[in-house]
């Protein structure tokens, strides 16, 4: 075995097990049963732990109940955030569902937008991605909020979560973090030909970009697109966007695309000479623990992802 693959292998079963699945081939009996262990080990026990009695997490749907970020930056330990990470990490829903936490949210969580249910969405194209994808990951109809994405899609096939101040163009970070809401739908459900047109056009809105640059002059967005950093939270670098793609063409039944061959050697050319891909910039702001490493040390969320992402496309 591989030092790198050993490494990998030594972390928190929310990790681990991705490892096992998509790196090693091991069989599913083995990656399941590390899978399950994520609701009574490490990681996704801690969060579990930390959830409140009326089903959120810090009293709030998407800052802390306090509303006091502290150091002035964002926090990352509401509920939204809460929920994210476990679905991301793999937990399987049932422990949420046999706690009635999508019952507790409908009832006792509010967004801070307007005070408007849980379930019900915001304004927000990133927001209401994530709620669509932890509704339906713990049963919740969200239909209504699936058809949002349809009714606010722009002329040019992506999203701006500033579409509310009169913005008409699409964002990177918003298309992609729409696109991720979409993707949970349809594979969840089996989607609609009305998702899946609205994905692939949002699809197109990025790759026409390579990923990340300007339509208008070719030039990266901002340096942030190879600046790597897990949790990847909202950001759309390109390691981000390239997850997103390989996820979505397994889905599909896809294969790669080419006009990904840029971003695919910012990922590449990121990786260190042992394998291992280094911490880049963390979003500041408070969290319950860390999952990760500080800046500049090698992230085994990143190699787990790196290596995935460039075994996928090596295989086309």
């Amino acid at each position: 075995m591989a030092p790198t693959t050993a490494w990998l292998l030594n972390s928190d079963p929310a990790l681990r097990w991705q490892v096992e699945r998509d790196l090693v081939g091991s069989p599913p009996d083995v990656w399941k049963a590390t899978r399950a262990r994520i609701a009574t080990e490490g990681f996704g026990a801690r969060l579990l732990s930390l959830q409140d009695p009326d089903g959120q997490w810090a009293g709030g749907a998407f800052f802390p109940a306090s509303g006091d970020p502290g150091d002035g930056n964002q926090p990352w330990t509401a509920t939204t955030w809460t929920l994210n990470s476990l679905r991301e990490w793999g937990l399987d829903a049932s422990v949420l569902r046999e706690r009635g936490t999508a019952e507790l949210l409908a009832r006792n969580s509010r967004w801070e937008y307007e005070n408007r249910p849980y379930w019900d969405g915001e304004v927000d194209c990133c927001i209401n991605a994530w709620t669509v994808a932890n509704g339906v990951w713990l049963g919740v109809d969200v239909t209504a909020n699936v058809d949002w994405f349809v009714r606010h899609q722009l002329s040019d096939g992506g999203w701006n979560c500033e579409w509310i101040e009169g913005s008409t163009r699409s964002s990177l970070h918003s298309t992609l973090n729409s696109l991720k809401g979409l993707l949970a739908y349809d594979v969840t459900t089996g989607g609609t030909d009305v998702t899946r047109a609205a994905r692939r056009s949002g699809a197109e809105y990025l790759l026409e970009r390579g990923l990340f640059r300007r339509l208008s002059t070719g030039a990266p967005v901002g340096a942030w697109v190879s600046d790597f950093g897990y949790p990847f939270r909202w950001k759309a670098d390109v390691l981000n966007a390239a997850e997103y793609f390989r996820s979505a063409a397994l889905a599909d039944g896809t294969a790669p695309d080419l006009r990904m061959a840029d971003a695919i050697d910012m990922i590449r050319g990121a990786r260190q000479p042992d394998g291992t891909w280094l911490q880049g910039a963390v979003d500041p702001g408070r969290v319950w623990f860390d999952v990760d490493v500080a800046a500049a040390q090698p992230s085994k969320w990143l190699t787990l992802f790196g290596t995935r992402v460039l075994e996928w496309w090596d295989g086309m």
